[in-house]
């Protein structure tokens, strides 16, 4: 590769999770697996919530597109990580790697948004039960899911178009298992600092606003639900929220950890780290959180297995 222009790139290597050939095998082992149980997990989410009238109702909603972009996060980065685990040359193209980082910001953002969509939706519905339907008519929650997918998408466009319009003429082995930002703006020859600053603000965007959305919600909702006399009521609306509430601290938390620190403090063999809880770790655990501990999923899924059965 030349010194030059980023466009004589034309593909790039990813050092992958670990670089002691006897992991690679039992990584690929660990991580079909979870594949395998994240593609179950959300495919069967999905399917359950369509299928079912009774899960026809705005939460089921926003779960359900929140289970696609867990679905389609963890499809865009675990097979071409499960291809790398044995693989000799661990090569992506420098279109395909635009095309990860575009896809999977996207989604990311996406779920982000989601989250804090459907705490304002528990808020209506435990804060303002009567006017539920109203507030959370079937065109109102088309435009919140709409809206999500589009600042998803236009920011995702921002960071990867700012992205590789640098030049890469350094090195083209990126220190991480897919293509994300920081690990790219390491490999730059060219000034990083409108990217980084871009990195943080539009990122910094999404997540406070989400955050701050979820927050409040949750204020109005503690404070709603300490006034409901009855013991079981609180544990009935508490254990409700609290699954919520775990995803979002995981999501969030990571999302804040990785984007939200200043250039100086990236350590990219750590990062790594931190990446497989958010790529593959996150979307495998919120359709089991979701559905473990939830009775109308539970009842839904015995349901269609009865169905199955009778019908066979």
């Amino acid at each position: 590769m030349e010194e030059g222009n980023h466009s004589e790139v034309t593909e790039f290597i990813l050092s992958g999770l670990t670089g002691h050939p006897e992991m690679q095998v039992p990584l690929f082992g660990v991580f079909l697996l979870i594949y395998v149980i994240t593609l179950l997990a959300n495919g069967g989410l999905i399917f359950l919530i369509t299928i079912d009238p009774q899960l026809h109702t705005p939460m089921y909603y926003f779960l359900r597109n929140l289970s696609f972009c867990d679905l389609c996060c963890s499809t865009i980065i675990a097979p071409k990580m499960l291809e790398n685990f044995l693989a000799e040359r661990k090569s992506i193209s420098y279109t395909a790697c635009a095309a990860q980082m575009y896809f999977f910001f996207s989604f990311e953002d996406t779920e982000c948004l989601l989250l804090a969509v459907m705490a304002y939706d528990r808020y209506v519905a435990i804060c303002n039960p009567l006017l539920y339907r109203v507030t959370m008519s079937s065109q109102r929650c088309n435009l919140l899911v709409a809206g999500c997918y589009v600042v998803g998408l236009v920011d995702s466009m921002i960071q990867t178009c700012f992205t590789f319009q640098l030049s890469f003429c350094s090195s083209n082995v990126i220190n991480h298992f897919f293509c994300d930002v920081p690990p790219l703006l390491t490999l730059s020859c060219t000034d990083t600092h409108l990217n980084e600053i871009l990195l943080f603000v539009l990122s910094g965007c999404i997540l406070v606003s989400s955050i701050v959305v979820v927050v409040l919600s949750y204020i109005y909702i503690i404070a709603t639900t300490l006034q409901i006399r009855s013991a079981k009521g609180r544990h009935k609306v508490f254990s409700t929220c609290a699954v919520h509430l775990i995803a979002v601290a995981m999501f969030q938390g990571s999302e804040l950890y990785m984007y939200l620190r200043p250039s100086s403090s990236y350590s990219l063999d750590t990062d790594k780290i931190a990446s497989v809880f958010y790529t593959t770790m996150i979307p495998m655990l919120n359709p089991l959180l979701y559905s473990l501990r939830n009775r109308d999923v539970k009842a839904a899924l015995r349901k269609a297995m009865l169905k199955f059965l009778t019908s066979s």
